[in-house]
């Protein structure tokens, strides 16, 4: 799975999660740069993500994830 991939997906996963077609994350992504991405909403997220891409996501890894592209290498990383 190429990184492209991971943020195709991934954007689907936001955009189902929080209502919103016009989001584009990258890299530097982070929860202020989204409309509605508060804590609650960011479970979700996990939750979405977890099931998009068919793993679970350690909870020490959640709690460290500082942006999307962090993100991005963790699902890389559990993808492989």
């Amino acid at each position: 799975m190429t990184r492209d991939e991971v943020y195709e997906r991934l954007n689907k996963v936001f955009r189902d999660v929080l209502d919103d077609e016009d989001i584009e994350l990258h890299d530097e992504t982070v929860a202020d740069d989204v409309e509605g991405w508060d804590s609650f909403e960011h479970i979700n997220i996990i939750v979405g993500v977890e099931e998009e891409f068919g793993f679970k996501i350690p909870m020490g890894k959640v709690v460290t994830m500082k942006n999307v592209g962090e993100m991005v290498d963790i699902i890389m990383e559990l993808g492989k």
